[in-house]
Formats: C-alpha cells, sequence, structure tokens
C-alpha cells in the first residue's frame, strides 16, 4: 500500500507561484496593500479554498463531487432564509445550514458506495436536486443576513482578514491531526491503492462515505462564507465553484486518480486562481476578454490533471473501487 510522500514538489511549486502572484498583485494594485484590498482579496478567495477543501476530500478517494457548487448554493439560501434574529437563532440557523450540507454529502457517499455508482454519475444527479432546491426556496436573489456577523466573519483582526485566520485554524486545528489518524491515512490508502486496502482491512465504505460527509460539510462551509460576504441568497451560483474547484485542487498538487495532495494543496490552487482573477482585473485586460482567459487557465488545469490519468498503465485503474 502507498501512502503520501512528505514534500509533493507540485504543491510546492503551487506555493512559490502563489508569493509570487501575490506580491505582484498587491505591488500594483492601485491602494497598495492595505488591511481593506488584503480583506477583499482573502475573503474572495477564502470562498474557492473552502469549495476546493471540499472537492479534495472527492478526488482523494478517487472520485469527483460535481454537486459541490450546489450545495454551496442550496446552503447560502438555506443562510438567507435562517442567519438573522437573535444570537439564538442566528447560532441554530448556522447549525442547520451545515447540518443540510452535510446530509447532502452523506447522500452522495450512500449513493456511491451501496447504490454503486461512479461518483461522477451520482453527484451529477444530486447537483440537479440540490440546485433544483435551492431555486425553490430562493427563485430571485434575495433574503438577509446579520450584518453584525457577516462583519465579524469578513473583516480583520489586528489587521489580519478573518478569512485568513479561518484558513489558518482549518489548516493547524483540523487538518494536520486528521492526517495523522487512521481516517486520514485511509483516506490516502484508499486513493492509492483501493483494493489493498480492503485486503488489510480498511473499512473503505465507511472511509469513502466519511469523505464525501467532509465534502459536504467542507461546501456548506464556503455557503455560509458568501453569505458573509454578499449578506444575501443567491441558487444560480452553483456552476462556477464546480469547475474552479476542480481546477484548484490540481493546480495546488492534488492528482485527479487519487491519493495525492493535501489540503494544504488544495488551499494554494485556490488562492492562485482568485488572485490571477484580481490581477486581471488590474491589468487592463478588456472586460470581455477576462471569461476567456480565466476558462483557457480552468482548460489547462484540468488537463495537467488529467496527465496521471493518462500515464496510468491501465485506465480502469481510475475506477478501482
Amino acid at each position: 500500500m502507498t501512502l503520501p510522500k512528505p514534500g509533493n514538489p507540485r504543491e510546492l511549486l503551487a506555493l512559490v507561484c502563489l508569493v509570487g502572484m501575490v506580491a505582484l498583485y498587491f505591488g500594483t494594485h492601485p491602494s497598495g496593500p492595505t488591511t481593506y484590498v488584503m480583506t477583499i482579496w482573502a475573503n474572495q478567495a477564502t470562498i474557492l479554498a473552502l469549495v476546493a477543501i471540499a472537492q479534495f476530500f472527492a478526488v482523494l478517494v478517487r472520485g469527483l463531487d460535481l454537486s459541490v457548487g450546489a450545495i454551496v448554493a442550496l446552503s447560502n439560501v438555506v443562510a438567507s432564509h435562517l442567519l438573522s434574529g437573535s444570537a439564538f437563532e442566528i447560532a441554530y440557523g448556522t447549525l442547520a445550514v451545515l447540518v443540510v450540507a452535510t446530509i447532502c454529502g452523506l447522500v452522495n457517499g450512500l449513493l456511491i458506495v451501496f447504490g454503486r455508482l461512479q461518483p461522477i454519475v451520482a453527484t451529477l444527479a444530486t447537483s440537479a436536486v440540490f440546485g433544483g432546491i435551492a431555486l425553490l426556496l430562493r427563485p430571485t436573489p434575495g433574503g438577509a443576513v446579520d450584518y453584525d456577523y457577516a462583519d465579524a466573519m469578513t473583516l480583520d483582526v489586528a489587521g489580519v482578514p478573518t478569512a485568513l485566520i479561518l484558513m489558518l485554524v482549518i489548516v493547524l486545528g483540523f487538518w494536520l491531526p486528521l492526517r495523522r489518524t487512521g481516517f486520514g491515512l485511509s483516506l490516502y490508502a484508499i486513493g492509492s491503492a483501493g483494493q489493498a486496502a480492503w485486503q488489510s482491512g480498511t473499512p473503505v465504505a465507511g472511509v469513502r462515505i466519511g469523505a464525501f460527509v467532509l465534502a459536504g460539510f467542507f461546501a456548506g462551509l464556503a455557503g455560509l462564507f458568501v453569505s458573509f460576504v454578499t449578506t444575501t441568497g443567491d441558487a444560480g451560483i452553483a456552476p462556477t465553484y464546480t469547475l474552479n474547484s476542480i481546477a484548484a485542487i490540481v493546480l495546488g498538487g492534488v492528482a485527479l486518480r487519487g491519493g495525492v495532495g493535501s489540503l494544504f494543496g488544495a488551499i494554494i490552487g485556490a488562492f492562485i486562481l482568485k488572485t490571477i482573477a484580481a490581477l486581471m482585473f488590474f491589468s487592463g485586460l478588456p472586460p470581455l476578454a477576462q471569461p476567456f482567459v480565466e476558462g483557457l487557465i480552468l482548460a489547462l488545469a484540468i488537463a495537467i490533471g488529467s496527465v496521471d490519468v493518462l500515464r496510468m498503465r491501465h485506465r480502469l485503474e481510475v475506477f478501482d473501487r
């Protein structure tokens, strides 16, 4: 059984690229690296980073979650209905949003494991269902989120954007401990060699379901953060996040064949994509050309991620369960 090796070179390269692009962005921004500019950049990048984390867990166990964008939209819509009122009501609403998203992830995992559906098929179907529910709840953008709550989650603490603090907490408080647990090692084992993991006694079904549950949870967290940034609900935001999450994890050194990469790399990839978008905005590139360039970057990133799959000795290994 092959477990992850430390020092993923693609992840290190992505980190170097991110540092260079961030320096270029703040160096060329008309206002410079002010707290306000850093906060806006961090908020936008953090939303995508949370979706990328969701996609990371699905891909790590040789899956692909095409419903993450729909879960983000559904979570955002539910939040627009519940995140107002008293402190108790807001706390209840936050918990309800995360529970709904986690259940969506659980449904995906059950369909894949016990329904024996390919992840891309199962999550494509549930994406339509989750997106449809979001549209039923919020046919047009609207609703409201408590402004004080939203400000507390999207401004800064002593000049440091709250969003960056959240990313640090997730990496240090969640990911580093998790990857050293039996569950964390099993995620990599299944992604690296699913059959060998099963033969060694790894609870493959439970771990795979757990991966999609985590995907749902982090997609819900992303939906919450969208609500904090926009203070409203919009069911039409799903498609962009799904495609960008795949490109982000690939840019961060996560292999689409599973078993390679880290949550930290997924975050780096997301921040790279958002920094590129920010650089284009201030580069003088015609607005109509920006979607073309972004699409080209997405296509290249996904193509790079497919190289590992094409190199496999047996293509059916991609679908090894």
